[in-house]
C-alpha cells in the first residue's frame, strides 16, 4: 500500500479544481482493503472516497485521505434465456460499462450513455437520465465497512433509491467502500423512448424501430450537444437537481409563468425544470472572469480554466438565491461540496 503525501488533486476532479489532500491511497485491489482499513483506523484522519471525481467541487485542500477507487473488472454471474446478472467493479468507467452492454446487447443502461464518472457512484446518487434511473437495474451493492472490514451486500430494496440519492448518501454515508455493482439487465430489449428529446433525435435519423444501440447514439448525440466535455471545459454535468414541488405551488407558478416546464411525478407532487428556472432568471451563457455558466445548458457550471472552487461555489449560491426570489423555489445542489 503506497501512501501519497500533499498529493495534488487537479486530475482526479472533472472541474479542474487545482487542489491537494493531505494523503492519497490508490486502490487496485480488493486484497489492500485490511491494510487500507486498517490504516485509515488508526490515522483518525478525514476519509475522502473519489472515483471519477465527477460529481464533486473543492472549494479548498482537503486535510485527510483521499482514497481512490480504481477496481476493475466485469464478470458474468449467471444468465438465462431472458436476463443476465453482471458483476461490475467499483472503478470502471460507466459510460465504457454502458458501451460493453450494448456490445452484448444487454438492455437497461442504453439511457444513460455518456455519464460521466464510475460505476461505483451509480447507486450512491442513484444516477438518471432520459426517463431511466439506475435503479432500474441495479440488483446488489457490494461494499466494505470502513471501521471493521467486513463485506456486506446491500439488495436492491434496502438501497433506498430516490430522487438522486440512497442509502449511501443518507444514513450509511461515508460508513462504506463500494467495491462492485450487480446489474440485472434484460437479454429481450423493451427499449425506452419515452423522453421527447429521444424520439426527436430517432426521427431525424429515420428511425422507426430502435435498437438499444440506436437509443445510446441517441443520447450521445443529444448530451454532447449541450453538454460540455469535462475533457475540454471543467464541470460537473449539472450542479442542481430538479426540484419537487407541492401541487399547490406548481398550480401558482403556472398561473405566473405561462410556459413553465411542470411534470407529474406522483403523490400530488411536481417536479420543475431546475434548468428552465435558471436561463429565466438570466443566468444561461453568464460568464464572470474564467467561470460562469454553460451558454448551451444552464444547469452547467463551467471552468473556463484557473478559477477556485470557492468561485464557482459562491456562483452557485448567487444563482439559488435569484431563483429563490423569482419563483420562490428552493434548488438543492447536485454536486459534493467539499
Amino acid at each position: 500500500m503506497e501512501i501519497i503525501k500533499n498529493a495534488s488533486l487537479k486530475s482526479l476532479n472533472t472541474f479542474g479544481i487545482q487542489c491537494h489532500s493531505t494523503e492519497r491511497i490508490d486502490l487496485s485491489n480488493e486484497e489492500q482493503i485490511p491494510s487500507i482499513v486498517d490504516y485509515i483506523k488508526n490515522s483518525n484522519k478525514k476519509l475522502l472516497i473519489l472515483g471519477g471525481g465527477s460529481n464533486v467541487l473543492f472549494t479548498k485542500d482537503f486535510d485527510g485521505i483521499i482514497l481512490t477507487n480504481n477496481l476493475t473488472g466485469i464478470n458474468k454471474i449467471k444468465e438465462d434465456e431472458n436476463s443476465v446478472l453482471l458483476k461490475v467493479a467499483a472503478g470502471e468507467e460507466w459510460h465504457a460499462f454502458v458501451l460493453y452492454c450494448i456490445d452484448n446487447k444487454y438492455a437497461g443502461v442504453e439511457n444513460l450513455s455518456l455519464i460521466p464518472g464510475k460505476v461505483g457512484a451509480s447507486p450512491m446518487q442513484n444516477i438518471g437520465a432520459y426517463g431511466v434511473e439506475v435503479k432500474d437495474v441495479i440488483d446488489s451493492v457490494e461494499a466494505f465497512h470502513l471501521k471493521t472490514g467486513e463485506k456486506k451486500i446491500f439488495q436492491n430494496e434496502v438501497c433506498e433509491f430516490g430522487y438522486r440519492t440512497s442509502i449511501f448518501k443518507t444514513t450509511v454515508k461515508g460508513e462504506y467502500l463500494i467495491t462492485a455493482v450487480n446489474f440485472k439487465l434484460n437479454k429481450n430489449p423493451n427499449v425506452n423512448t419515452s423522453y421527447g428529446a429521444i424520439n426527436n433525435e430517432l426521427s431525424e435519423r429515420g428511425i422507426t424501430n430502435p435498437t438499444i444501440k440506436d437509443v445510446s447514439d441517441a443520447v450521445i448525440a443529444i448530451r454532447s450537444s449541450k453538454l460540455p466535455d469535462p475533457k475540454v471545459i471543467g464541470n460537473a454535468g449539472s450542479f442542481f437537481k430538479n426540484p419537487v414541488v407541492s401541487a399547490e405551488l406548481a398550480n401558482t407558478l403556472k398561473k405566473q409563468f405561462e410556459n413553465i416546464p411542470v411534470y407529474d411525478v406522483g403523490n400530488n407532487e411536481f417536479k420543475l425544470a431546475a434548468g428552465w428556472l435558471i436561463e429565466q432568471c438570466g443566468w444561461k451563457g453568464k460568464t464572470i472572469g474564467n467561470y460562469g455558466v454553460h451558454k448551451l445548458q444552464a444547469l452547467v457550471l463551467v471552468n473556463y480554466g484557473g478559477a477556485t472552487g470557492d468561485e464557482i461555489y459562491q456562483l452557485s449560491t448567487d444563482i439559488l438565491e435569484s431563483v429563490k426570489s423569482k419563483f420562490g423555489v428552493e434548488l438543492e445542489r447536485e454536486v459534493n461540496i467539499i
